[in-house]
């Protein structure tokens, strides 16, 4: 049995985030951020990105991680200004939050609120999770880092968490792509059919925006206004780090941490 055999020489390879740290999570290169804050008049950087995620607020420069889709462009045009950032913890309950620096944020009180509210609905969600995941626009790409959840470094199973053909059974609805509007009425559907309370997450730079592909004929810029999201999940596509980490922020288990710019 040369399974077996292989299996008794690799050892354990299964994650133990998030009981304990995992180093692959804590280097992953998963966003971008900007190393300096301001930026010279008349620069032209915002004109880096095809997605329009840089902004020029008053001299000052953001990066939105909602629409960009880590394509590097701005970084290695402009590397004293933008660096990758290490941290696979992306995740955010707000989208405003996905823009950093965070020169404008949501007061204490109300992201206090925002996550006691969501604490008060996930509060029957224990060591029991089933996930429906739909894709409503995607290109394929988060599908393959979902999938890779289920494999033996990431074994979501460990951690009680499931996915499910039925939405009947689900207690989270994951969604990828842009927002296809042949997409809006099977989504809602999917949404109605599911038992309160229903958590959805929104995962990679599509479902959060549109991404490159929207504004278009066919794809409604996202899911923001079909859905009442949860939790963004930002990147083109998201690690499973990332997606896990969206799924447990969701569920009240882990706070969401600040990315780590690389030196």
């Amino acid at each position: 049995m040369p399974w077996a055999v292989r299996g008794l020489r690799n050892g354990v390879v299964t994650s133990g985030y998030p009981r304990r740290p995992d180093r692959y999570a804590e280097d992953f290169r998963a966003a971008v951020t900007p190393r300096q804050a301001d930026a010279a008049p008349g620069s032209g950087i915002a004109e880096l990105c095809p997605t329009g995620a840089i902004a020029e607020v008053g001299g000052a420069v953001t990066v939105d991680r909602g629409l960009c889709i880590l394509c590097g462009v701005c970084i290695a045009a402009r590397p004293e200004v933008f660096a990758w950032s290490k941290g696979s913890e992306t995740g955010r309950l707000e989208r405003r939050q996905l823009i950093v620096p965070e020169y404008i944020s949501e007061s204490p009180a109300t992201l206090t609120a925002t996550r006691e509210e969501l604490a008060r609905r996930v509060r029957a969600l224990r060591r029991s999770v089933h996930i429906r995941h739909v894709d409503a626009g995607s290109d394929g790409s988060e599908e393959w880092e979902i999938h890779a959840l289920t494999n033996p470094t990431y074994d979501v199973h460990r951690l009680g968490i499931f996915f499910t053909a039925s939405p009947r059974h689900a207690d989270i609805l994951m969604v990828t792509g842009a927002g296809a509007r042949g997409m809006v009425a099977p989504l809602r559907r999917t949404y109605l059919a599911m038992p309160n309370p229903v958590v959805v997450i929104a995962v990679g730079t599509d479902a959060a925006s549109g991404g490159l592909v929207s504004p278009s004929y066919s794809t409604s810029g996202g899911i923001v206004g079909q859905l009442d999201v949860d939790v963004f999940v930002p990147g083109s596509p998201p690690p499973p780090f990332a997606i896990l980490h969206g799924v447990l922020l969701a569920l009240g288990r882990v706070s969401a941490h600040r990315s780590r710019e690389v030196s």
